[in-house]
């Protein structure tokens, strides 16, 4: 079988750690930020963790084992 090729925008958006896990940016943190009390802003900003079926299907996309 031919070798498959990664999914571009998963792969802009995702990135997958050294142990496995799969990490990805909050949504709703581009525009429209002075709308956002602070707090709001300071729990959306860093990353966050996918588990489970999504965690499996980006794993699929990337390539990765």
């Amino acid at each position: 079988m031919p070798k498959l090729k990664t999914h571009s925008g998963t792969k802009d958006r995702v990135r997958v750690s050294k142990n496995g896990k799969v990490r990805s940016g909050h949504p709703n943190m581009n525009h429209f930020l002075q709308k956002k009390r602070a707090g709001r802003k300071r729990d959306l900003s860093g990353l966050g963790t996918l588990a489970g079926k999504a965690a499996k299907t980006i794993k699929t996309q990337l390539g990765v084992k």
